[in-house]
């Protein structure tokens, strides 16, 4: 596929401005945008002209009358390799996808999972429909799920669709993006919902753990109570959490820190194993069979990034969650049945 180029006429109402900035507003809409940053690349690389001049400096002041020229090479080929990963798509079109993650998947390659990630699975089945996020063939990731967490995600195909999600995602007060977790907890909280506002940083000592700290980043979960399991002193419950703000491992560290770590959490709920003795058989079966943290992201909504609908999505829980939330329920039935 050959390279493209994009003309722009300098009319009488920009003579005198920035060259970055003019082809930012120019430029800046419709299904191929470019950011300004990407703009300001191409100027730097050589690939803008004027009247057939190269200008390299992004602050040049341009003339009425004058025509730019912005050579567009074609995306350069992602860094990851296409890999053929079976996907559940919930949703697609031109300028994204969502995606029902599965656990055991990692999104992004990094050490330790160079290949077999979500982001290769993505390269392998949007193809050339990738038109490239700051110039590289790559699907944009705009939020993230922990390898075994489950659940909705989207993910941008174009450079716009990734500007617009990701700044959604970013600022949640005008409640066009939202996302809700289901989660199964050690204990019950004793109110029906709350609210854990605790700023959330990297652990001083374990690197790969994340933790409350007085220097960490603004983090707040909001929570509710769906079911408690166990009688008077229940020793489970199910949550739903709905994110204010998207910390790393922001819910697991939360809840723990509210003590109700996520049930099957090997990081954060260590000091909870011994719960599993109240279990019924079946639910410590099931428990045993989990193998990760019960965290599923059942709820995601958004607005589209160039329709403006409102689209949102909703996943069950999975096989491995239900069949241990299953267990539960069944416990408390029979712990609340009379005796006869």
């Amino acid at each position: 596929m050959a390279d493209s180029v994009a003309r722009v006429l300098i009319g009488a109402e920009d003579g005198g401005g920035r060259l970055d900035r003019v082809l930012a507003a120019k430029l800046g809409s419709g299904p191929a945008a470019l950011s300004r940053s990407r703009l300001k690349a191409l100027i730097e690389a050589g690939d803008v002209t004027i009247d057939g001049r190269t200008i390299r400096d992004p602050s040049h002041r341009v003339n009425s009358g004058q025509v730019v020229a912005v050579h567009l090479p074609q995306p350069e080929p992602a860094a990851p390799q296409a890999e053929h990963i079976p996907l559940t798509v919930v949703y697609e079109d031109d300028q994204l996808i969502v995606i029902d993650k599965p656990k055991r998947l990692v999104v992004h390659p990094a050490a330790g999972h160079p290949s077999g990630t979500l982001v290769n699975a993505l390269i392998a089945h949007c193809g050339d429909s990738l038109s490239g996020i700051g110039g590289v063939r790559r699907p944009g990731i705009v939020h993230r799920l922990d390898k075994d967490t489950s659940g909705l995600m989207v993910v941008a195909k174009t450079d716009r669709a990734h500007r617009a999600l990701a700044a959604q995602f970013a600022d949640k007060s005008d409640g066009r993006a939202h996302r809700a977790y289901l989660a199964l907890v050690w204990g019950a909280p004793p109110r029906p919902k709350g609210v854990i506002d605790a700023p959330v940083g990297r652990h001083a000592q374990a690197r790969e753990r994340q933790a409350i700290r007085r220097d960490g980043r603004h983090a707040v979960t909001h929570w509710q109570v769906l079911e408690r399991y166990g009688g008077d002193k229940p020793v489970a419950a199910l949550l739903e959490c709905r994110l204010e703000t998207g910390r790393t491992h922001q819910i697991r560290v939360h809840l723990a820190h509210a003590g109700h770590p996520i049930i099957g959490d090997e990081t954060y709920a260590t000091g909870f194993k011994t719960k599993a003795a109240r279990l019924s058989a079946g639910a410590r079966q099931a428990l045993e069979t989990l193998g990760r943290q019960a965290l599923h992201a059942y709820l995601l909504g958004f607005e589209h990034p160039t329709s403006g609908e409102s689209l949102e999505f909703q996943s069950e829980l999975p096989g491995d969650i239900a069949r241990l939330r299953r267990e539960l329920v069944a416990m408390s039935a029979a712990d609340s049945a009379p005796a006869v």
